[in-house]
This record gives structure tokens, sequence and C-alpha cells, in this order.
């Protein structure tokens, strides 16, 4: 077997486990999301650029199917930015300037393929905007970091970021210097061997191995449920503190209320670990980020405030600040996300409860609103 033979089965490869890792995750999209709309578009981008990156113009596809096979790959960095986007903030939706970037590069890809001869300047045009969209997602990946409550995911942003980032930056400096046609043969194998090898270890993650699948004998070959792990009495003890010590500063010293606090201030300020307050917050409240543990704070602040008769005079950008939100933008988004309504038509429809509790002779503080729900804030 050749190098182009090698190269020819590494490009089938990748394109097979692509397609079908698209397949398998597309049947879970109810339970995955986001990520499994997004990934089957990137894999039939990657599979379109494996088909035609090959230095070898013979095997290069012609006419009609090779112009989709040359758009397609074109695409890739925009589903493959937005597939990343999407892995690690399961609110990402490609829209706003997301969506609007992302357009603006299928469509330069859609000319730069549809022309024969293209200018040089289209693309430059199109590598300086794979340079932003690189910088962008590894912006997302580090600046987001910090408050990302999920250890695994946590550790993972800079991984993705060292790894795509270097590999993209570094494809799309390759075509600034040496060409968009420079393609020798060990060059395009190495980005075949990188496909190849990132499906590979997709599988890994997607699939797992049944015990009773090869032996059809379940209950012989099950494994015996490990006794469930025994607690020090120490490590019990400092769990205990370690709620306390939130509950002081999220209900008493009411620290959420600051808009400019940090994940690293609030751990400061717990006086612990950093594992320890991260495994804290989201394992046994549920949070997923330091913002949505935040958020959902500020937004128990605000409804209170916006259920005050007190203050019903008050414009929303002070409900805003006062409840620890930076902007009124910010406020109306999360408030909206959280409690299914403006935080107008909330005021309205509690303070309409508590004059129909009044009148009717209710304590006000057992009427609520039609558009939200009561949540407990106990540890």
């Amino acid at each position: 077997m050749d190098l182009g033979q090698l190269d020819a089965a590494l490009r089938l490869g990748g394109m097979t486990m692509l397609l079908f890792l698209a397949w398998l995750l597309f049947r879970q999209r109810r339970t995955i999301g986001m990520p499994a709309l997004l990934f089957p578009p990137m894999a039939i981008c990657l599979s379109g650029f494996l088909t035609g990156n090959t230095p070898d113009l013979a095997l290069r596809l012609s006419g009609a199917p090779g112009a989709i096979a040359h758009f397609a790959s074109g695409c890739t960095v925009v589903f493959l930015w937005w597939f990343c986007l999407a892995c690690f903030d399961r609110q990402f939706r490609p829209r706003g300037g997301v969506l609007a970037v992302g357009l603006c590069w299928i469509a330069l890809a859609a000319a730069d393929r549809a022309i024969a001869d293209p200018a040089p300047a289209l693309s430059y045009t199109l590598v300086g905007l794979g340079f932003g969209i690189v910088a962008h997602l590894v912006w997302r990946l580090y600046a987001e970091r910090e408050g990302d409550l999920i250890q695994k995911r946590h550790d993972a942003r800079a991984m993705i970021a060292m790894l795509l980032g270097g590999l993209l930056l570094t494809d799309l400096s390759i075509d600034l210097v040496f060409g968009f046609a420079w393609r020798p043969l060990l060059f395009a194998m190495a980005q075949n061997v990188a496909i190849l090898g990132f499906s590979l270890w997709l599988a890994g993650r997607v699939l797992t191995a049944r015990s009773d699948v090869l032996s059809f004998d379940g209950a012989a070959l099950a494994a015996p449920s490990p006794l469930p792990p025994t607690e020090d009495i120490e490590d019990r003890t400092a769990d205990g503190a370690l709620r306390q010590r939130l509950a002081a500063l999220m209900e008493v010293e009411r620290i959420h209320l600051d808009p400019d606090l940090t994940f690293a201030m609030f751990v400061q300020r717990m006086n612990a670990p950093e594992r320890a307050v991260r495994k804290l917050v989201n394992h046994e409240l549920g949070f997923d980020h330091f913002r949505s543990f935040l958020n959902h704070y500020r937004v128990m602040e605000a409804r209170k405030l916006l259920a005050d008769p007190g203050r019903s005079a008050d414009k929303l950008i002070a409900i805003a600040l006062d409840s620890g939100f930076a902007s009124l933008p910010s406020f109306n988004r999360v408030f909206r996300a959280n409690e299914a309504c403006t935080p107008g038509e909330y005021r309205d429809a509690a303070l309409a409860a508590r004059s129909t509790a009044q009148n009717s002779d209710f304590p006000a503080e057992s009427s609520s609103g039609p558009c939200f729900e009561k949540r407990s804030a106990a540890f």
C-alpha cells in the first residue's frame, strides 16, 4: 500500500465514522439538544473536506458533485464553531452576531467555490474572517472557564481552545502564507489523520460496551453494584460548614447584589478550596455555571422588588441595578428566561394579585402572579 492508498483509506474511514456518529447523535437530539442538531451538518462539511483533501488532482471530484463537496468543506469552520459553543453552553443558539458572521462566511465560501478563478481579495477576506471566528471561539472558552462549575467541562475548555484553535489557526496561516492550492501529500494526510482521530475519540465518548451483548446472559456477567462509599465524619462536618457559609453569604451578606462579583472573589469569600466550592454549587445545588447560580438569586431579589407596592413607580433599570444586574438588557433577558414573562408583565400580575387578595380579605403574601413560580432557596 502506497501513501496515496493509505491517504484514501484515512479519508474513507474518517467520512464513515463522522456520518455514523451524525446519525447516532441525531437520534438522541431530544436528550442531547443543540449539539446533536449541529453535529450532522458539521459531519457533512468535514466529509466534503475529506473528499477533496488530496494533492492528486485526478482524484478530485469534478462538475456539480465537486462544487458541492468543495462548498461543504468551506462551511466546516462555521459549523465547527457553532458546535463547540453549543457543547460548552447549553443556552447557545446560532443567532445575533454569531449567526450573521456564520452566514457571511458561508456566502463568501460559496462565492469562492463558485468562481473558477476567484480574486485574491475574496480568499483573503475569507481567511481574515476565519481568524476572527477562531479568536471568538478561544475567547469564549477561556472567558467563561472560571465560572464553569462542571469540573470536566471546566478542564476541557483549555484543552479544546489550545488543540482546536491551534489546528484552525495553523491551517488558516498556511493558506495565507503558501496559498490555497498548497496541499502536499504529507500535510493533507496529517489533516486527515487529525479528523479521523477526532471522530474515533468522539465515538469512544458516545459509544459504550455492554457486557451482556456477546454473552447473551446479562445476569451472569453483570458486575455487582458497589457499596455506597462511606463518608468520613470530618468530611461531613466540612461540607456542613461550607453549606452554612454559602447560606450566610447569599442570604445574610447578599453578595449576589454586587454586579462585579466573580467566581474567584466568591471562592475567596467562601474561604474554601475552589474545587470544593465548585462541587457544592454544581453537585448539590444543581447549577452548571456560576452565572446561572448568581442569576437565580438576582431574579429572586427582582421578584420581591417588583411585587413591592412601595416600589411600583420605580423604573425597571432601578430594579435591575438593585437586584445585582449590570444592565437593563441583561436583566430583561435573564428574567424572561427564568420566569417566562417580562419584568413589567410580572409586576402587573403581582400587584394585581396583591390587590385582589386584599379586596378578598386574604393575606397578600399568599397570592402570586400567573406567570411565575415560587422557588425554594433552601440548601
